[in-house]
């Protein structure tokens, strides 16, 4: 497995497996990894790259004031071992000051599909996300890059900056990876103490109970996202949002819709959980 930590480097890499005949797959993470992202890993190749890419890099754009990105894990060889393990061919890793060089001033922002739900809530994040991706898929070259769909919103976001800009780049988006008991991975999951871990579940029941009625013929949204909402409320300190949203634009819906997806996210105590269900379409919890 090749490890870099420059972009032209890492470009290079990706440029001779293309000319080798092979399709590369991108997997872009924070680190920090865990059986979801290696998942993606895994998807890359049914999806038919054979020449896998992960890049590893805590993105600060995409933090917000008072957000953690000084105490995100931080766990870089552990994460290589495991690409080694996954059978990944390269590993790009580069620094903020390789990514961001002094008097870097432009950014990537993608209007619409980014101004609710994660959008309202954290003002920036998503000029963030976009602007280190496109920077990734231009240190890659053309690729079928892979997104865990825990992160929804930022999934579309980023599908739609690929379409817009006319990158070469295939967008795939993989299912959620849960716990056994319904608790959908995360890197931040490591912050919970048992009580906390236990409380976190109100996110599964919320969206079980919403499934439920949806398999049932409910399509009244305001009581699907009551019956989401009610166990988060119970369990957890604080909720940013319980909302349906049209799956594709995120757009608010009307009173009744035949598709949805329900996305959430709240607080227990300094650590921020975000989960999702696109309703008739992924299994339940």
């Amino acid at each position: 497995m090749e490890v870099h930590a420059t972009p032209e480097a890492f470009r290079a890499a990706c440029d001779a497996a293309r000319a080798g005949g092979r399709r590369v797959g991108l997997v872009p993470t924070m680190g920090a990894l865990h059986d979801g992202h290696l998942a993606l890993v895994d998807h890359a190749r049914a999806a038919g790259a054979d020449y896998r890419a992960v890049t590893i890099f805590v993105n600060p754009l995409q933090f917000g004031e008072g957000e953690d990105f000084g105490r995100y894990p931080r766990t870089l060889e552990a994460d290589l071992e495991a690409c080694r393990a996954r059978g990944v061919d390269c590993v790009f890793t580069p620094t903020p000051d390789v990514m961001y060089p002094e008097g870097f001033a432009t950014s990537v922002r993608v209007t619409g599909v980014t101004e609710r739900l994660e959008g309202a809530h954290r003002p920036g994040h998503f000029d963030g996300v976009t602007t280190v991706v496109a920077k990734l898929f231009h240190a890659t070259g053309p690729c079928v890059a892979v997104f865990g769909r825990k992160d929804y919103q930022q999934w579309r976001v980023l599908a739609r900056m690929t379409r817009d800009l006319g990158l070469p780049v295939e967008i795939v988006g993989h299912p959620i990876v849960r716990e056994r008991d319904g608790l959908a991975l995360s890197s931040r999951n490591r912050y919970l103490d048992p009580d906390a871990r236990q409380r976190a579940l109100g996110l599964v029941e919320g969206l079980r109970a919403a499934a439920d009625a949806w398999d049932a013929g409910e399509r009244d949204v305001a009581r699907l996202e009551g019956l989401a909402r009610t166990p988060v409320e119970a369990r957890f300190d604080r909720i940013d949002y319980v909302a349906a949203a049209d799956p594709e634009s995120l757009a608010p819906l009307p009173e009744r819709a035949e598709q949805m997806v329900l996305l959430m996210a709240a607080h227990l105590g300094g650590t921020r959980l975000i989960d999702n269900l696109e309703l008739g379409v992924d299994p339940r919890p």
